[in-house]
């Protein structure tokens, strides 16, 4: 099964650290050691053990989610049962997620755990960055949702229409076939609303010959997709190709170059490049793409802040996007699998230049 692997991934972690035993509290990373979705939950890991905390709501649930787990019901409060469990295991040196556990909480346990040297934070995110077969699966579902709500989309929006209207058409639509929800806020922007780069949809009313930037995405399984295009609706103008065709071959130039062993940063920086030969490259303010899963935004990333080397099975965005105060802005992303020899787009949907008429 897949989940023992990762039973065996975090294990190897805490062997690194010298760790007796590991207390997983962040959701996403619950769900994905031990299958489990509900909340108010803690996982304690240990060389030989691994055990799911919750109350009577959840313990149905996490024996059918969680097989390779013992099931323990809490009665008298979750971090109680939870320094319990740790005890009981025999841990002298225990870990926490240091990025996912509340001040107030690290203080209520390691109270709890006297007699515990509980003072080591561990990130477990890094485990989630190459993904197996049955998260690419269920990532690639969530990707054909969302290239079924553009496609709805482009027979729907009109002139008139405000971004809020269309981002709700854009959301049900997704709902409608099989996702969970939005993965993240829908980011709806049109005309000079465009210069925002995570502008959310408004009351605005989209006029004729606008760009809408829609950056969107669909959950399946508890795994997200990311996607990003803009559109005019109205017919464009020379300048409105212009600079689209610009970002839209500098997106392709990436998927030429990303692949197993290369720099993200290296990528990054060749579509900056490739914007400054059309005197764009200012007006690009962002990091070309990040990982993402279970999360919407993940490592690694593809940005000039930090340099990380793609392998193969992660998962990438690849959005280069142009703002210009006063005029507005767009973007083109897709969702993009990192193979064995380069890389696939997951997002499928059309990025040719789309006028609405």
């Amino acid at each position: 099964m897949m989940k023992e692997s990762r039973l065996q991934a975090i294990r190897a972690l805490m062997e690194e650290k010298g760790l007796d035993a590991m207390v997983v509290t962040k959701y996403v990373n619950l769900h994905y050691f031990s299958g489990f979705r509900g909340d108010d939950t803690t996982l304690v890991i240990s060389r030989d053990k691994a055990m799911l905390i919750t109350d009577n709501r959840y313990t149905e649930q996490a024996s059918q989610q969680a097989p390779l787990f013992e099931i323990v019901e809490q009665h008298d409060g979750l971090w109680k049962k939870t320094a319990e469990c740790v005890k009981k295991v025999g841990a002298k040196k225990a870990g926490f997620e240091g990025n996912a556990m509340i001040y107030a909480d690290f203080v209520t346990l390691t109270k709890l755990l006297d007699g515990v040297d509980f003072t080591t934070a561990v990130s477990l995110d890094a485990l989630r960055q190459v993904k197996d077969e049955e998260e690419i699966a269920y990532i690639r579902k969530a990707c054909e949702i969302a290239d079924i709500g553009f496609k709805d989309i482009l027979t729907y929006v009109r002139p008139g229409m405000t971004e809020v209207q269309v981002a709700a058409h854009l959301e049900n639509c997704m709902r409608e076939n099989g996702s969970e929800g939005p993965s993240f806020t829908t980011i709806m922007a049109s005309g000079i609303r465009g210069v925002l780069p995570h502008g959310i949809a408004t009351d605005k009313v989209i006029e004729e010959g606008e760009f809408l930037t829609m950056d969107y995405g669909a959950i399946y399984a508890g795994y997200d997709s990311d996607i990003t295009r803009t559109i005019c609706v109205g017919q464009a103008d020379e300048k409105q190709r212009r600079i689209y065709n610009a970002v839209l071959e500098s997106q392709k130039l990436a998927l030429t170059l990303i692949k197993p062993g290369v720099s993200g940063k290296a990528v990054h920086i060749a579509v900056q490049d490739n914007l400054a030969r059309y005197d764009l490259k200012q007006y690009f303010g962002h990091g070309l793409g990040h990982s993402l899963g279970l999360e919407i935004h993940e490592e690694p990333r593809m940005s000039p802040k930090k340099d990380y080397t793609l392998a193969e099975n992660m998962l990438i965005t690849d959005e280069p996007g142009v703002y210009i105060p006063g005029w507005g802005g767009l973007r083109i992303e897709d969702t993009v699998l990192v193979t064995k020899n380069g890389c696939e787009p997951l997002t499928k949907s059309s990025k040719e230049f789309i006028e609405v008429i």
